[in-house]
């Protein structure tokens, strides 16, 4: 018999021949040249008029769930991604090894929301509980009753029932911070269980995924199950053996990657704070989770739920056309007080008298909040000390010889860094090009309001919490400790942002809130807005009767910041999907960027210029004059970059057809179906 495997890798569909009988999703290894790699059968063929090779090994006798199946032609027709690397976000590492099957480690979860280890006698138990069989589904009693109820508000039961009765199987809930969506959440995913479905729940961070087991584990206790890429290769393989076996429903949560989980009952997908970046893989397949998981809903006939305050522009749209979107509006806890919110001209050095980098008012609420045992937390979303390092005498930058972008310092360390391809070199102490020894650094990063900080509070526990922060106390590892009020200041990028809720936390201090206003995206004033939104909604919670948020900006007049300000998504939008129809970008269009690299500009030039000459010949693009990509120079040679919208995806997957294969190609789309 023969069949159509997908081996793993950057490769398409195989045939290849095996005695018995084998189902589409099983997992087999196979040759591919002199290696042996894992697989997944697509389907049975005819015998082909060429040589075949044979399947070495079947790894499982049940086969991948089939939406997974189905997923893998999906992330090859829609992103144009070689169906291997489709079948690398199915399986786990090392699938093919045996695992020990006495003492065997889960991404299960301690009381606390840790990870933990179970010991157990089979590689089918999950989170220590017995072997899947026919035993009833059992959830946390509470009072004496089988399933706990979840309370809801008003608001919460009209947007339950909005979600339920919305004919889309993608349904977008926009929520205000504070208004409850997490109620919903456990209410639909509770309902789920009842019917013995399983749900994924999908959070855009690691450090989130804390929170959210502590609530649902309070009703669903050991029936959660962890995926995250902290997780060992041997926890996640046995994490995957463990779902693809069992035979009860579970609650997956966990970034991106547990959309992937097998499960074979799945009634219920979530995906909260569906506007985040980090919701979009970069690297091979490229892919939008948002849009793969619309995908999976619409095949399984099963509700998926996007929920945020500040939702995309395009979802946001398309919900709205479509009669999916359901608004909630009210914030949950009635105690919940709007914060006053201030906002400091940084160009006005008077509002700076005794510190540069924070304003006199925002110097006095921290204060005040040391007096009182209360938090603040200081935001500025970018990492380092200084991001540029120049000389006074001859102006020549120090650059990241692999990239040729400014190198970052680090004070702590006394080291430069590329924060792109993670080069380092120490301080020189004279210019490379002069030799003078006047080397300034420009700007500002975390690290060096932490120190400033420091300085100015020497009794305060300041904390910083970044990229950079190679301590072993992660945010997620000290949430308790900080949710307690034993830290006074917390320092931070957007993981600070992000669903954090700290009852001690009285002031939020944006440092310079325009700062990604200017960078060359479409969408740069979108991230802005949404990044603000997520800061000021760490207080106002109702924990605390008056709390504040102080804006540090360039631009105190810049709409986006006064609908930030005025925690206004609906106006924003509207100014947003204004700007968006009059310029031709999503959801009017559809986005193709192709990127080329090659050693000199003039090559790179010519190779462009050529491309632009052909694909202008096809009416339906729109196609954008080349220009330098983000990132133009790299010890690679030069980038440059095209930038093609259309109406119509289908121009732009038939215009991917036609072009060199040496481009980079990056399909933007709308994410919803």
């Amino acid at each position: 018999m023969f069949y159509e495997v997908v081996p793993e890798g950057k490769v398409e569909a195989l045939t290849y021949d095996f005695d018995d009988s084998l189902l589409p999703g099983q997992i087999v290894m196979v040759p591919m040249g002199q290696r042996q790699v894992p697989g997944v059968i697509i389907k049975k063929v005819a015998q082909p008029n060429f040589k075949t090779r044979t399947i070495l090994k079947v790894l499982y006798s049940k086969p991948l769930p089939r939406h997974l199946l189905k997923a893998i032609g999906f992330l090859h027709d829609y992103y144009l991604a070689a169906s291997g690397t489709a079948v690398s976000l199915l399986l786990p590492k090392g699938v093919q090894k045996k695992r020990r099957k006495t003492e065997q480690m889960f991404g299960g979860l301690s009381s606390d929301g840790s990870c933990r280890t179970f010991s157990s006698p089979t590689s089918l138990a999950l989170s220590g509980g017995p072997p899947p069989g026919p035993s009833p589904v059992r959830v946390k009693p509470e009072h004496g009753a089988s399933f706990s109820e979840i309370p809801l508000n008003t608001a919460q039961k009209n947007a339950l029932q909005g979600l339920q009765q919305a004919q889309e199987a993608t349904k977008l809930l926009y929520g205000v911070t504070g208004s409850g969506k997490t109620n919903i959440y456990l209410k639909m995913a509770l309902d789920a269980f009842k019917r013995q479905k399983s749900s994924i729940i999908l959070v855009p961070e690691i450090a989130l995924t804390s929170q959210f087991v502590r609530v649902f584990r309070e009703i669903f206790d050991e029936n959660i199950v962890l995926i995250h890429s902290k997780q060992t290769e041997a926890e996640r393989h046995l994490v995957f053996n463990s779902l693809l076996e069992n035979a009860q429903p579970k609650i997956v949560i966990g970034p991106r990657s547990a959309l992937f989980a097998p499960l074979s009952d799945l009634g219920l997908i979530i995906i909260d704070e569906e506007h985040e970046n980090s919701y979009y893989q970069e690297n091979a397949p490229k892919y939008s989770t948002v849009r793969v998981a619309s995908f999976i809903a619409k095949e399984l006939d099963i509700p998926l739920i996007l929920g945020s305050a500040t939702p995309t522009v395009e979802d946001f749209y398309l919900a709205s056309s479509r009669g999916s979107l359901v608004k909630l509006e009210k914030k949950a806890i009635e105690t919940a007080i709007k914060p006053e919110i201030r906002i400091v001209d940084l160009k006005n050095r008077k509002n700076f008298s005794k510190n540069r980098y924070f304003s006199d008012i925002l110097l006095k609420e921290m204060t005040s909040n040391l007096e009182k045992g209360q938090q603040t937390l200081i935001f500025h979303n970018r990492r380092g000390s200084a991001p540029l390092t120049i000389c006074e005498n001859c102006g020549e930058e120090i650059l990241c010889p692999n990239c040729f972008l400014p190198l970052t310092l680090h004070a702590d360390e006394y080291v430069l860094h590329c924060h792109t391809c993670g080069y380092s070199e120490r301080v020189p102490t004279n210019c490379p090009k002069c030799g003078h020894p006047d080397m300034v650094h420009k700007g500002f990063g975390t690290k060096l309001l932490e120190s400033e900080l420091l300085k100015l509070f020497p009794k305060a526990r300041v904390e910083r919490f970044d990229a950079d922060n190679k301590k072993d106390e992660s945010l997620e590892a000290v949430y308790d400790e900080i949710k307690s009020g034993k830290v006074d200041i917390l320092v931070g990028t957007q993981t600070l942002a992000k669903g954090l809720d700290l009852p001690k936390l009285a002031t939020v201090g944006v440092v310079q809130a325009d700062a990604g206003l200017s960078l060359p995206d479409f969408a740069a004033e979108e991230r802005t807005f949404q990044l603000l939104t997520q800061v000021i909604g760490r207080v106002g919670r109702g924990h605390i009767a008056d709390t504040g948020v102080i804006i540090q900006t360039f631009r105190p007049e810049h709409p986006v910041l006064k609908f930030a300000s005025e925690e206004d998504y609906l106006s924003f939008y509207d100014y947003m999907i204004k700007q968006r129809r009059k310029s031709g970008f999503p959801p009017f269009t559809f986005i193709l960027r192709l990127e080329i690299t090659l050693k000199t500009e003039a090559l790179v030039l010519k190779k462009v210029r050529e491309t632009v000459r052909r694909l202008s010949v096809d009416k339906r693009l729109r196609v954008s004059p080349p220009c330098p990509a983000f990132h133009e120079r790299t010890n690679k040679g030069y980038t440059w970059q095209i930038v093609v919208r259309s109406r119509s995806r289908r121009a732009l997957l038939e215009a991917c057809r036609e072009i060199d294969k040496n481009f980079k190609i990056t399909l933007d789309s709308p994410n919803l179906l």
